[in-house]
């Protein structure tokens, strides 16, 4: 089979009758997760008093400003998280060939969260902006030490190599994370960052990443047909005539970029980016044009309903969402592992 057959045939993996079907029907149960995120927690609020602080805010009603104020950018951060971490997984497994990558395996937010502790350490009264662009640094930092050990080997990059290079890679920078917040006595500080948790979202906040977030995500649609060459393999893309090396270079700043959003809101959680887009691809084939806006919505709706579950579980404590998320991604990391890390 020649590359434009290989590629006809990945573009006849979802008829778009169905693509659509399923990215409504994922917009759907995203619309009534924020609805039912905003109306449970601590306190449940009715949702006609969500649906009235929307359209008929009344300023001087306590439950109108919870909803406003707090629940509000909470989950809208919780969204923006998950389809950052996905997105992110979606490009790297495309681009690589690995489907074990994830930021969270492949010390991207573990870079992040270093560079969380340095500013912490270092600089304590760094605006929002900067540490922003400070996790963008330190994803790109923990990314570059990943793949530069991985690479040492003779036999080259090989999924579980890679996977082993990150979680190594990730106990060395958390390592570091931990000495800098005990010494410079800021563990209280990134307790939160290490838990994973978005309790400290403000609009401020979704004020700042949202720019980069639609950047970043319009980037990467840009990037999907070519994503899918790279995803049937390097000889391929190249005879189809895809530049290859702009667009893993175009490909990893957006996972950097996505990444360090993701990390700077919520922390150091893993595995969105790898079970949102195996998931996603199980329906909608291999077509990064399709899969790509799949994980927008999937991933979204994932960490949607992890905090959701955090806030209710045991009210009015709160679980980190890392911890619920490794419950379902420690297994399906397994599965995949045993299953020779192949796609699903």
């Amino acid at each position: 089979m020649n590359e434009q057959e290989e590629l006809k045939e990945v573009k006849k993996t979802v008829r778009p009758i169905r693509g659509v079907i399923i990215l409504t029907g994922g917009s759907l149960l995203l619309l009534l997760s924020l609805m039912l995120a905003v109306s449970l927690g601590a306190a449940d609020i009715q949702l006609k008093t969500v649906w009235q602080a929307i359209f008929q805010f009344n300023p001087d009603l306590q439950q109108h400003q919870i909803i406003r104020e707090i629940r509000f950018p909470r989950i809208l951060g919780a969204a923006i998280v998950g389809s950052c971490f996905a997105v992110s997984g979606a490009l790297m497994q495309g681009m690589t060939r690995n489907p074990l990558a994830d930021s969270g395996l492949l010390g991207l937010n573990a870079g992040a969260v270093f560079m969380l502790a340095c500013c912490f350490a270092f600089f304590p009264d760094l605006p929002y902006l900067y540490i922003i662009l400070f996790s963008f640094l330190g994803a790109a930092l923990g990314a570059g030490i990943v793949y530069g050990v991985g690479s040492l080997s003779k036999n080259g990059l090989t999924p579980i190599r890679l996977v082993l290079a990150g979680a190594a890679v990730s106990a060395l920078l958390g390592a570091l994370s931990e000495g800098i917040a005990l010494y410079y006595e800021i563990g209280q500080d990134l307790a939160f960052w290490y838990a994973g948790g978005i309790s400290g979202t403000s609009w401020n906040h979704l004020q700042i990443i949202t720019p980069w977030l639609l950047l970043a995500l319009a980037a990467a649609m840009t990037l999907s047909h070519p994503i899918t060459l790279l995803s049937l393999g390097e000889e391929v893309a190249v005879g189809l005539g895809t530049k290859t090396g702009r667009v893993k270079l175009t490909a990893s700043i957006i996972i950097v970029i996505l990444a360090g959003l993701a990390v700077s809101v919520v922390g150091a959680v893993s595995f969105v980016g790898l079970i949102v887009p195996h998931i996603v691809r199980w329906f909608m084939g291999y077509d990064y044009r399709w899969i790509i806006p799949g994980t927008i919505i999937y991933g979204a709706l994932l960490v949607v309903l992890a905090d959701l579950a955090a806030r209710i579980i045991s009210p009015p404590h709160e679980m980190p969402i890392g911890a619920l998320i490794a419950l379902l991604g420690v297994p399906f990391f397994l599965y995949l592992a045993r299953k020779g890390g192949g796609m699903v």
